[in-house]
Order: C-alpha cells, then sequence, then structure tokens
C-alpha cells in the first residue's frame, strides 16, 4: 500500500486543459496563418491587408508570426513564447481594427476575444501551481 502511495506521488501528470487550449490555439493560428502565408484568389485576406496600407509584406510577415507562434505552443517549455507572440498580433489586429479599418469594436471584437483567450492561457501557465492547482489528471 504504501509502495502504490509513493508511486502514485512519483507519477507524472497532465494539465488536460493547458494542452487544449494549447493544441487548439495552435491548429487555429497555424491554419490562419497558412491562409496569409498561401492565399487563395477569393482570399478574405488580400483586400483586408491592402485596405491597411502596409504593403503585402506586411500579411506574409503577420501569417508567418502566426504559423511560429502556433508552432511555439505545442511544446510546454516554448508555450509562453508563443502565447506572448500570438498575443502581439491579436492586440495589432485590434488597433488594425479599431484606428486604421474602421470597422470600429464590431470588428475587434473577434482578434479581441481571442486575445483575452490568449492571456488567460498565459496567466493560467504562470500561476504558482502550489497555490491554484489546475485540474491534473494523473497517468
Amino acid at each position: 500500500m504504501a509502495d502504490e502511495e509513493a508511486g502514485a506521488a512519483h507519477a507524472p501528470t497532465v494539465d488536460v486543459v493547458d494542452w487544449v487550449l494549447r493544441v487548439g490555439f495552435a491548429l487555429l493560428f497555424i491554419s490562419v496563418g497558412s491562409e496569409k502565408l498561401l492565399p487563395g484568389a477569393a482570399s478574405y485576406w488580400i483586400p483586408l491587408f491592402r485596405k491597411l496600407g502596409f504593403g503585402m509584406w506586411f500579411m506574409y510577415f503577420t501569417g508567418t508570426l502566426q504559423i511560429v507562434g502556433g508552432l511555439l505552443l505545442i511544446l510546454p517549455r516554448t508555450a509562453l513564447i508563443g502565447l506572448v507572440l500570438l498575443g502581439g498580433t491579436m492586440a495589432g489586429a485590434v488597433a488594425c481594427h479599431l484606428f486604421l479599418l474602421g470597422t470600429g469594436i464590431g470588428g475587434a471584437i473577434i482578434p479581441g476575444t481571442i486575445l483575452i483567450f490568449l492571456i488567460v492561457t498565459a496567466r493560467r501557465r504562470l500561476t504558482d501551481r502550489s497555490q491554484d492547482e489546475p485540474v491534473i489528471i494523473r497517468l
């Protein structure tokens, strides 16, 4: 009995919520970033980035940042770097909708909501696990 308890204390744990959030965001940003790097003829992104006025290089740059950030999310050691990188792209998207595109709050809702979830995910990673224990499943 004591051996079982000692083995359970050293068993690896998995934070399922963290994995779901990170993999979900990784898939989202890799997909959206890929659309910006390889846009189709009827792509939503081409007219949007033309309206921004920065040039098409900015669309490719943003897509690259989103793919790199999404890939960084997959590994737990680099996830926080990915979250900061992707949070920057979403903060920029909110600012562009509010100040450059003229879409106002309506256009900024989606990137703003994603930004909030990125911040919550980053906060979960920075939380002292001894005080605020996440949902953990022991394997």
